[in-house]
């Protein structure tokens, strides 16, 4: 997971850098910095984990579950 959250980071960097929202000092940095790698993960984990929550609260109100 971590070698396809290192790619849309730099994806995504180098999109805000040609928009002129950052910086290419600042893009470098969110590209190659392995904590913020480390976040996006866990940030992905989580809304990961939150939708599959989500959608078994949801199968079980509506009854899809059965």
């Amino acid at each position: 997971m971590s070698v396809v959250v290192r790619i849309a980071l730099r994806y995504l960097a180098a999109a805000l850098v040609a928009k002129g929202v950052f910086s290419p000092d600042v893009g470098n940095l969110l590209s190659n910095d392995p904590d913020i790698s480390m976040i996006v993960e866990i940030a992905a984990g989580a809304v990961i984990g939150l939708s599959a929550e989500a959608w078994y609260y949801l199968a079980s109100r509506f009854g899809w579950a059965r």
